[in-house]
């Protein structure tokens, strides 16, 4: 499961928790402007925005779980079992295999305009990668640094809705993730009154009772509003640093730990890496399970007029400073 958001300080921010039993080996990877894309059903590009984000490279081909592209657009993929539907092939559409879906949009939007119009002819079609990597059940959140929108494929369609919040986690359908918020209407992060009853002196005995009621667990429904509520009630100075260190803080608050949701093969999902990348200077930064040092790659240090792909593997021993070592 997994949990994706938007920031907005000085900068824009895009990023999210990829939380899983299991790695592919994944690595921040960066695709040049001249690496040829080539797809299943529709034509090839061989030049394009470049992009950067987190990719299993498989058989040279980046598999993108999230990543912006030069022009500060955005996109994530997260699970979103027994809702995804993708059909089969359609004739006179452009026919998209989801693992194509990011590289498609961001090698040719800048901006939510162009990727709504877009997606005005896309069909996400039922085709693998391979025999050994079968299509996965994902719905997307996409991000300019105005607003979101969230893409979900499901047996009467696709749909696209407006993202007020800039969150997405996983089950149920974004609708229900919405509507769902009306019934925490009355949390605040502020302290509360007293409205249960005129008849009885109740007082408060702790911080943050405000916001008595907001989801603990870490079940996706439940993420997505602790993630929102955090989220829209966060404040942080307008620094990079500021900046990038509340928006782990926000995605901090929904991260799974080892041991809490047991897989039925005795495996545990854990939130193996949390990113945050800066859509204006695009900078993606991240840190693992193992490492809680953020560490960061700037694509524009890097030549993006080439046609090889660039990766970097994750650091993931802890990273730890001894403050006092002689």
């Amino acid at each position: 499961m997994c949990t994706a958001i938007t920031y907005h300080t000085k900068d824009h921010y895009f990023g999210r928790n990829l939380d899983l039993e299991y790695s592919y080996q994944e690595t921040v990877t960066i695709t040049p402007r001249n690496y040829p894309f080539l797809f299943r059903k529709v034509n090839s590009i061989k030049s394009h925005y470049a992009m950067i984000g987190m990719a299993y490279v498989a058989d040279g081909y980046p598999l993108y779980y999230d990543a912006i592209n030069e022009k500060g657009l955005g996109m994530a993929g997260l699970n979103f079992p027994k809702n995804a539907f993708y059909p089969e092939v359609q004739e006179g559409k452009d026919n998209i295999a989801p693992f194509e879906f990011i590289p498609w949009i961001l090698s040719q939007c800048a901006n939510l305009e162009e990727v709504k119009k877009l997606l005005s002819t896309i069909h996400l079609a039922n085709i693998n990668f391979s025999e050994n990597l079968p299509v996965s059940p994902l719905h997307w959140i996409i991000a300019d640094q105005n607003s979101s929108i969230i893409v979900e494929s499901v047996k009467d369609g696709m749909k696209i809705y407006e993202n007020p919040v800039g969150v997405l986690t996983n089950n149920p359908t974004f609708d229900i993730h919405l509507f769902n918020l009306n019934n925490y209407i009355a949390l605040s992060p502020e302290e509360p009154i007293n409205h249960f009853s005129d008849q009885l002196n109740l007082e408060l005995y702790s911080r943050g009772m405000g916001a008595m009621g907001l989801p603990g667990d870490l079940s996706s429904l439940s993420r997505f509003v602790k993630a929102t509520f955090t989220k829209m009630n966060s404040v942080s100075g307008e620094t990079e640093s500021e900046s990038i260190s509340q928006f782990f803080h926000i995605l901090g608050s929904v991260e799974q730990q080892r041991g809490c949701v047991r897989m039925k093969d005795g495996r545990y999902e854990i939130t193996i890496y949390s990113s945050c990348c800066n859509m204006e200077k695009g900078i993606y930064y991240y840190r693992t399970y193992e490492n809680s040092q953020i560490t960061a790659v700037d694509m524009h240090q890097e030549d993006l007029d080439g046609n090889d792909l660039i990766c970097y593997d994750l650091i993931q021993g802890q990273q730890i400073l001894l403050q006092n070592q002689k």
